[in-house]
């Protein structure tokens, strides 16, 4: 019998278009894992937030992995910092799709802090353990973002109750162990840490004029890569104003990908706006290039066209594009934070730079190109390493493993139905197949 597990990931579809605000890298993880897991023989549910008229309830993805589209609030795009008082809505739906199929979930997944509270109520009503990937943390991120943190404070007592109740938390690199612990107090034997990965059938190395013919860029340019998500905490600022610390080296280009369009919208979007006048203040214009979203199957390209992949925000949980930048072969200049600091190893896969310090980043783009041996050396360590620790092969069975020990751990019976044996009421039959579900435990 295949072992059956839902995952929850309310803001964050598989099958998003990814590159907007809210779709990134929470829904890489979900597809990717989820792929891996069906082969390792696993039949999943993926639970995402319908937003969009229209949209089947239930999308068969690909044999043994649906996404099933559940009805929280209007269907239509919503900020995921607004989308918390739904979450009530999204659990009665996904309760009733569980008890009206039957089906028998051995564990759920949750994503985000919103899907942890979700999966805490279904235990509590079903007795299904959960596990949870936060993604992120309410605190590190009122850290760094202070009164511009638009999520509501709430945030930070539910990730507590969550940190808490669930089973188990998958810490996706050291530092988001360390402040599991240190703000939210949690034990740390119920943590495991297990990174994000990559795919090698998405991402392999290329020469570099191979890759740049495709794109159309020049084969003698110095091309600094900056792929990811249009949002101030990404530091785009820092790297287009490192440029100017760059001036006295000749054809010097960054490629700025990333958005909700093909072509950048400079009039509407204010991110957009925003570093295109830093750019013109900085008098470095010329040397950058706005090329807007592009699809998954082209990034590729551009990873390996790029001479350095630099991504430099402000905190990071993990970040999955460092390791797809790797996976091409091309060394990353990372800020020295979060799981940038676990995945790049400084001096030998690339460099670990301080966040928001154009001139110690322009330092470490002079350091990679001083010397050609050393350069193509940072790049072979850099292939090497992502095949050695980050794939998503073994990241899911990493996973794997942690479901089993979930699995073999006494649970509590659901609370409703401790209430109705105590009270010695009648059963429905709904009732007595969770019941007796919950024995076979």
């Amino acid at each position: 019998m295949k072992n059956k597990i839902a995952f929850i990931s309310e803001h964050a579809s598989p099958l998003a278009v990814l590159g907007g605000i809210d779709a990134g890298g929470q829904n890489v993880y979900v597809a990717e894992i989820c792929k891996v897991l069906l082969r390792k023989g696993y039949q999943i549910d993926i639970f995402t937030r319908l937003d969009r008229p229209n949209q089947p309830s239930v999308v068969n993805w690909m044999p043994g992995i649906r996404v099933i589209y559940v009805k929280a609030g209007p269907a239509a795009q919503v900020p995921k910092e607004l989308l918390l008082g739904y979450m009530d809505e999204f659990t009665g739906c996904m309760l009733d799709f569980i008890t009206e199929s039957g089906i028998q979930y051995d564990l759920i997944h949750a994503n985000f802090f919103m899907s942890g509270l979700v999966a805490s109520r279904i235990k509590e009503q079903l007795g299904i353990p959960y596990v949870i990937t936060f993604h992120a943390l309410g605190k590190i991120r009122m850290i760094h973002q202070k009164e511009k943190d638009a999520f509501p404070v709430a945030r930070l007592e539910i990730e507590q109750m969550i940190v808490d109740d669930a089973d188990y938390i998958i810490a996706e690199c050291p530092q988001d162990q360390q402040d599991l612990v240190d703000h939210y107090q949690a034990d740390l034997s119920k943590i495991k840490i297990i990174p994000c990965g990559f795919s090698a059938d998405e991402f392999y190395p290329q020469t570099k004029s191979k890759a740049r013919s495709k794109l159309g860029l020049p084969q003698s340019d110095l091309v600094l890569l900056q792929l990811g998500r249009i949002v101030p905490r990404k530091g785009i600022d820092n790297v287009i104003r490192c440029l100017k610390y760059l001036k006295d080296i000749p054809n010097v280009r960054l490629l700025v990908v990333g958005g909700s369009c093909e072509t950048p919208d400079f009039e509407n979007d204010s991110e957009f706006k925003r570093l295109l006048a830093i750019a013109k203040n900085e008098g470095v214009d010329d040397r950058v290039e706005f090329a807007g979203r592009r699809d998954r199957d082209q990034l590729k390209f551009y990873y390996q066209a790029a001479d350095f992949f630099i991504t430099t925000p402000w905190y990071e949980p993990f970040g999955i594009t460092p390791l797809e930048a790797m996976a091409c072969g091309t060394p990353v200049i990372g800020a020295n934070v979060g799981g940038i600091k676990y995945t790049v190893a400084h001096k030998q896969t690339g460099f670990l730079v301080p966040p928001d310090d154009p001139r110690a980043l322009a330092d470490a783009v002079r350091e990679g190109i001083s010397c050609p041996d050393q350069y193509r050396l940072l790049c072979k360590n850099a292939l090497k390493r992502v095949n050695e620790y980050f794939t998503w092969e073994s990241v899911a069975d990493d996973m794997s493993r942690l479901y089993a020990q979930v699995a073999q751990r006494p649970h509590t019976m659901p609370r409703y139905l401790l209430k109705l044996k105590r009270s010695n009421r009648k059963l429905t039959s709904r009732q007595s197949i969770n019941a007796a579900a919950y024995v076979l435990r």
